[in-house]
This record gives structure tokens, sequence and C-alpha cells, in this order.
């Protein structure tokens, strides 16, 4: 491949796993699809080993939570770049609440290790296969996790946080 394309990217991406992409975007020219918990390992692998494309670095990799789409409710976002051709892919899979179990990424990319650690610090979600899934930033006994929109914004009870003082 002479240069590495969006285009060249999702091509190579549909010729292996077509039926499992879908929601194809390229929002401010970072190509953005969705797939399946079950494929995110298959097709992480193909694009670190592959030699056309070369993603080989996880820049990131976090969860998400959409309390609103049924059976959708949590997902993941990974980040994947190829250092060698500078293009950039975003992967998103989503999965019920019910069920927040998805392989781990540690075995592909190291970085992925403190990552997981955080969304299932954060949100619940739990790697299957991780080396040491405990939380990170929050107090181990902690029994909830706080970026789930199960609870309010604000503390409802603040008296400084009247509207009275804002002019509503």
């Amino acid at each position: 491949m002479a240069e590495l394309t969006n285009q060249a990217v999702l091509e190579r991406l549909q010729s292996k796993f077509g039926a499992f992409i879908s929601d194809v975007e390229e929002p401010y020219g970072l190509l953005t699809i969705t797939t399946t918990r079950d494929q995110i390992i298959p097709m992480l692998e193909f694009l670190h080993a592959d030699q056309d494309l070369q993603m080989n670095f996880l820049t990131t990799m976090c969860g998400i939570h959409y309390p609103s789409n049924k059976d959708k409710e949590l997902g993941l976002i990974y980040h994947v770049h190829s250092l060698v051709h500078n293009v950039r892919l975003r992967i998103k899979i989503f999965f019920p609440i019910s069920d927040p179990v998805v392989p781990t990424a540690t075995g592909l990319y190291a970085a992925a290790n403190w990552m997981e650690r955080e969304a299932f610090d954060f949100y619940g979600i739990k790697f299957e296969g991780h080396p040491n899934l405990i939380r990170i930033l929050n107090v181990e006994d902690m029994d909830y996790h706080p970026m789930l929109r199960h609870y309010p914004l604000e503390d409802g009870t603040r008296e400084d946080k009247v509207d009275l003082f804002f002019g509503r």
C-alpha cells in the first residue's frame, strides 16, 4: 500500500469482518466503526498483525453508558493508531448492562491493562482474562461504579446551589 487512507482501512476491514461492521462514520476525518464484542479481539489482532495496516498502538480505550439504549446500555470505545502510516481508527462496541463482560485486550496491547481497570472501576465492565482486574482510582471497598448514569449530577441537599442565588 502506498498511502494508507481511511477508505483503504475500511475496505481491508470489510473484506475480513464485513458482516460485523456497522455504523461507519468519519467525523472530523476519524474513521469510526461499530462492531460486536465477540469480534473486537479478532479485529484488533488483525489490525495489529496486518503488515499493510500496522495499527500497533492503542491510544485509548474507555467505557460509555447510554441508559436509554435498550440492550446496548454499556459500551467501549477503542482508538488504535498506525504510527508508521499516521492513521487512526475508532472502534465502538455495545452490550447490555446486565451482561457487562468483554474479552481483554491485554495480551495484544500492554496499555490495555490500566485502561481496562479504569473501565471496570468506573463502569463495572468485566474483562475476561484480565491479569489483575481490580479498582485503579477508587477505593476497593466501593460497592458501585460512579460513571454509570444512575446518580444525579448534583447533590440536591446542597444549600449553596439554591436557584435563588443564581437569579432563577
